[in-house]
């Protein structure tokens, strides 16, 4: 039997399987941060075509913490209605939805000042950042916090924190991106400090019976001196107890190039270490587009929920197909669909 089509419950929250829809950029907005129809067409296509949860592309917590000017954000109350409506067209479309929040950190492509724990840029084609003060760093918790408090306006099923990929809170975690002196840098306890505080303010603000996950590169994969899969499984056991439902794992980013092989499910691995160490629901990702690979993932309990990305950029309707092939009739919010999974009546 299909373990794809296993429902996965998170508090409130029942997915009905096990496929997710990867958070990644389309750089289809515009300067407000407001969403709009392209938002809207992107992400229903993907619903309608059966995928369990739908996470959106970062939503920005403070304009300076935008990776480009056209990226989403939610910084702001005029923008919480479009993030309704989108909201609203995921569930219309038979998924659930997550609402990811995020700062750029040294990676921000705006203009104007860029801010990050230490001044080391990025690569050579990024700008050297602003070093932020505590007051700063505080105020970046109190936008998380803020914006979490406006993500329940929006109706979105689950909250997720980034902090991953080399952005501003994975740029804390890591020692090769921060060298700060004071209560946010030197010991691994100091560096996970932004993420802690911002766990607690979000967990505090977002409603108990609703999911918060958060997505954290296991392994800075970035040679010599990056945080790995032990120290990141330590700090999975803070997560878990500030109340973290679900890491999504992945690996990377603080560099611009990863010191690994770059194979299908490449980054299976580091999920499969968390989840067995942790005793906490994963999710995986990494080139991830067949669903032989995704059915071995969850037989051998590598992960709870797995995440594709280009796949369902290639093919929205991937899961019908998959569902076909294993016999199995999905519940489907446009029930004429049917004709792509199995029999199907045709009316009058």
């Amino acid at each position: 039997m299909s373990r794809i089509f296993q429902p996965l419950t998170l508090r409130s929250v029942t997915f009905k399987n096990r496929i997710a829809m990867a958070p990644m950029l389309m750089y289809t907005g515009q300067e407000d941060g407001k969403v709009n129809d392209l938002h809207l067409a992107h992400y229903a296509a993907r619903a309608l075509g059966g995928v369990g949860l739908i996470t959106t592309e970062v939503v920005a917590v403070e304009p300076a913490g935008r990776i480009s000017h056209t990226d989403l954000g939610i910084w702001d109350e005029a923008q919480v209605a479009g993030l309704r409506r989108l909201a609203e067209m995921i569930a219309a479309c038979g998924a659930k939805s997550c609402l990811q929040l995020a700062h750029a950190g040294r990676k921000s492509m705006v203009d104007g000042a860029i801010f990050a724990p230490s001044a080391i840029a990025h690569s050579a084609q990024h700008r050297t950042p602003q070093v932020l003060t505590i007051e700063q760093v505080q105020a970046v918790v109190r936008a998380f916090e803020r914006a979490a408090e406006r993500a329940i306006e929006t109706g979105f099923d689950c909250l997720e924190i980034h902090a991953a990929h080399g952005y501003l809170i994975h740029e804390f975690l890591s020692p090769l991106s921060n060298r700060r002196d004071d209560g946010y840098g030197g010991s691994p306890e100091n560096r996970n400090r932004l993420l802690v505080e911002v766990v607690t303010a979000v967990r505090r603000a977002w409603p108990e019976d609703k999911p918060l996950i958060v997505r954290l590169s296991a392994d800075d994969m970035a040679g010599e001196g990056g945080n790995t899969v032990t120290q990141t499984t330590r700090l999975g056991y803070v997560l878990k107890a500030l109340g973290v439902d679900l890491l999504s794992v992945s690996a990377g980013g603080l560099t611009p190039v990863f010191h690994g092989e770059i194979v299908p499910g490449y980054q299976v691995e580091f999920a499969a270490q968390l989840r067995q160490g942790l005793e906490l629901p994963v999710g995986c990702n990494g080139s991830i587009t067949s669903s032989e690979l995704v059915e071995a993932v969850l037989y051998s309990q590598s992960a709870d929920l797995v995440y594709m990305g280009r796949e369902l950029l290639r093919n929205p309707f991937w899961l019908l197909n998959v569902a076909r092939a294993a016999g199995v009739e999905p519940p489907l919010a446009i029930p004429t669909y049917a004709r792509a999974t199995g029999p199907y009546e045709r009316g009058h």
